[in-house]
């Protein structure tokens, strides 16, 4: 059995409105599903993915409004880490971040910037097999655009203590600084740096958790294999748009493996994803009680596919 790689990566924002402008209007990924946290449902669950709402290019946020900012510590994910093309595309978005007032740091091979709550993140080029993941946008040509996820990287004081989860439970290879994912279509890395001194606490801007994609007819295999590591993942949970489990590697960050489908055109075709509230058919049931609780929100895309 093998993972393919980074399925999803969710964070936390104080402000669903900005994110949206952000991830959405600035970074051009599509808003693929909006719907609610399914353990907190006044909590809105905000899905940003490629055109088709893949896994491994699917940046999720809980909005908790007004939550204060957090700070990511050890055993926490501190960065994301975005595929780009070419050095031309770094020019591109080192511009481009420029213009929307988002200061970033450049090199031959990477930018790294963070997002107006301090949600750090990256573009390295990357030379690879695996499909590019993009979205469409009218501002970014699809060969400058993000291509999917590359790599999370969390703080960790030992990291030593998670080596042998990772490679002889969830079948990681070790390569550079950290290691890889890897299945028969798509790969993710999972990397390290020392922890700073101040604790971490989550709040907005850090990342809740990470997951890590699974087939549907291996995801039961994965639970077991987790046990049998001395992990305590939970039961498999029907989250509607993929199955879950989770359960916390020896260093402390939140691990989630997903399954890969049904996807998030079950309940929404796909040309129309993430124009409306999407409430799961358990949650039906809800919708009177929680839509006027949630921030109304405009999506730049509404704007621009009447153009």
């Amino acid at each position: 059995m093998k993972l393919e790689g980074i399925h999803h990566i969710t964070a936390i924002t104080a402000d669903a409105q900005r994110n949206v402008d952000f991830y959405a209007g600035v970074l051009g990924l599509r808003l693929v599903k909006k719907t609610v946290n399914q353990d907190a449902t006044s909590v809105y669950h905000l899905f940003y993915a490629d055109e088709r709402g893949d896994p491994g290019s699917d940046l999720t946020f809980f909005e908790y409004p007004g939550a204060q900012r957090g700070r990511a510590g050890a055993g926490m994910v501190h960065r994301i880490v975005w595929r780009v093309a070419s050095t031309e595309a770094l020019d591109f978005w080192s511009e481009r971040l420029r213009e929307a007032g988002y200061h970033s740091e450049r090199d031959e091979t990477a930018i790294r910037f963070e997002d107006f709550e301090g949600l750090g993140h990256e573009l390295v080029v990357v030379s690879t097999d695996d499909e590019p993941l993009i979205a469409n946008h009218p501002e970014i040509p699809a060969e400058l655009a993000l291509q999917g996820f590359h790599a999370v990287r969390a703080h960790a004081d030992d990291p030593e203590r998670s080596r042998a989860l990772l490679e002889d439970a969830l079948g990681f290879v070790p390569q550079g600084d950290g290691w890889e994912a890897r299945g028969a279509v798509r790969g993710g890395l999972y990397a390290y740096d020392p922890a700073p001194a101040e604790r971490g606490f989550q709040g907005a801007g850090t990342v809740h958790h990470v997951a890590w994609a699974s087939t549907a007819a291996e995801h039961e295999s994965w639970r077991q294999r987790v046990i049998a590591a001395g992990a305590h993942p939970t039961p498999v949970i029907d989250r509607f748009y993929f199955r879950s489990i989770y359960f916390r590697e020896p260093s402390g960050v939140l691990f989630e493996i997903a399954t890969i489908g049904p996807g998030f055109t079950v309940d929404e075709p796909l040309e129309h994803l993430g124009e409306k509230l999407s409430l799961p058919p358990a949650f039906e049931h809800l919708r009177d009680q929680v839509e006027p609780t949630l921030t109304p929100l405009h999506n730049p895309r509404e704007s621009w596919t009447r153009r």
